[in-house]
This record gives C-alpha cells, sequence and structure tokens, in this order.
C-alpha cells in the first residue's frame, strides 16, 4: 500500500466574503502524478500556494509529506519542489550559474553540486548552452531546465503550475517525460494544467469548478462516469455553470 503524502480535509481559503477555494478534501500517494485540473477562477493557484505553506488556509487542515501547513511550513518548504508559471531561473545568470545557486539554496554540498550539474547538462543535452544566459535559450528549454532544478534535491514532492504553457507538442511531449522519470524515482508529481490531452498522462485527476473539488479519479473511470470520450468533453461537462473568470 502507498503511502499518503498529501491529505487535506475540509481545507478552506477565504478572502473576506470571497471563498477561493471551499473545503477541499483528497490524498495524493507517494509516486503518484496527481492532475489537479480546472478553468482559470477555479481555486488551483489559491490552493496550491497553501499546499506549498506560502499562503496559510483559513480552516480546515492539510499534512504535505508529514508537515503540517499551519505549523511547519518552513519543513515543508525543504521537503518540496517548485515550478511556478511563469519561468523561474534567473535570466541574467547562466545554465551552470543557475544550477549551482538552486542546489546551493536547496544545500547540496559542492561534491553533490558537481556531480548534479553535469548529470543534468548531459540529461539535457545541454553541454553546448552549459555557459549561455538562461535568458537566450528557447522556451522549451527553459521550461526543461527549470523542472530539473526543481527536482535537483530528489524532493519527496514538485508542485508544477502549468508547466507547459507556451510551449510547442513536441516539448511538451518531452516535458512529460522528465515527469515520468521523476516519479519513477518516487517523486510525487501534483501538476496543474489546461491542456485536457496531458490530463491522460495523469494517474488520478481532480477537478475543480468554482472554489469546489467536482470530481476525483483516474482518467479513464472520468471518461467512463460522464460518457465522454475525452477529457475534454468531461471537462466541458463540469466547467460548463461555471462562474468565476479569474484566479
Amino acid at each position: 500500500m502507498k503511502n499518503i503524502v498529501i491529505k487535506t480535509d475540509k481545507l478552506t481559503k477565504r478572502f473576506g466574503d470571497f471563498i477561493a477555494t471551499n473545503e477541499i478534501s483528497f490524498e495524493v500517494y507517494d509516486g503518484e502524478i496527481f492532475g489537479f485540473l480546472g478553468a482559470n477562477g477555479a481555486g488551483k493557484t489559491t490552493a496550491m500556494k497553501m499546499l506549498c505553506g506560502l499562503s496559510t488556509p483559513s480552516s480546515g487542515s492539510a499534512t504535505i509529506a508529514g508537515f503540517d501547513v499551519y505549523k511547519q511550513a518552513e519543513q515543508i518548504k525543504k521537503n518540496i519542489g517548485y515550478m511556478s508559471q511563469k519561468f523561474s531561473l534567473y535570466e541574467d545568470l547562466n545554465v551552470i550559474e543557475n544550477i549551482e545557486f538552486f542546489g546551493g539554496i536547496y544545500g547540496l554540498s559542492r561534491k553533490q553540486l558537481v556531480h548534479k550539474t553535469d548529470e543534468l547538462i548531459t540529461q539535457l543535452g545541454l553541454q553546448t548552452e552549459a555557459k549561455k544566459l538562461v535568458g537566450s535559450l528557447p522556451l522549451g528549454w527553459k521550461q526543461k531546465l527549470a523542472f530539473s532544478v526543481a527536482v535537483l534535491h530528489e524532493p519527496k514532492i514538485v508542485f508544477l503550475d502549468e508547466p507547459t504553457g507556451g510551449v510547442d507538442p513536441i516539448t511538451r511531449r518531452q516535458f512529460w517525460d522528465l515527469i515520468y522519470a521523476a516519479a519513477d524515482r518516487g517523486i510525487t508529481i501534483f501538476v496543474t494544467t489546461h491542456y485536457m490531452d496531458e490530463a491522460e498522462y495523469c494517474n488520478r485527476i481532480s477537478m475543480m469548478v468554482d472554489g469546489v473539488m467536482k470530481a476525483l479519479d483516474t482518467p479513464a473511470q472520468l471518461k467512463q462516469q460522464f460518457n465522454a470520450g475525452s477529457m475534454d468533453e468531461v471537462f466541458f461537462e463540469l466547467a460548463r455553470g461555471a462562474k468565476r473568470k479569474a484566479d
């Protein structure tokens, strides 16, 4: 039986009278690829910030890698990786400098950094670009590098907030190869995406609508439940009554 690495119970975030996330409850397992889907305004980013220890919930409970979101936010940050919607590395540093900088933040030793840097550059095929400024790289390479740096310290969980936005289909496929490789090493992947074909790559999917979790199951089970031929059809069925327009 797999261990539970994320557990929420009626997790809620309010901003005045506005309820951004409303009593969401779910569990995510060790090594799972968990898709967290929803339209703009569904509450995905708000929920992710609470899970990463960046925002304190209004009510409910959650543990991440065994740590409480209220009392142990700093411990949570040490045990996770995070890749934001916007490119999260320093564009005025070169590839090697970025890897070494973030590796140092994650607490890797000098010996570990040397090994990890060589390994990562070889894995991504960036040998000829290693000393180029990251800002000069194509978007697809930037995104793959950002993901690789987010898991450099082999965290228990990595949170990916729409990591493939704006990249071409071939690069998206390559990016998902990196995700699968990380999951095979036991890293739990918590990913938001607005590409419904990517939902098919996840072990399980949750769907948020107006701050409420409306569905949670495998892609195959959700398509069967909604008598749908694709995840696009499932999403449309669930989201067509949504009232919110922005997160």
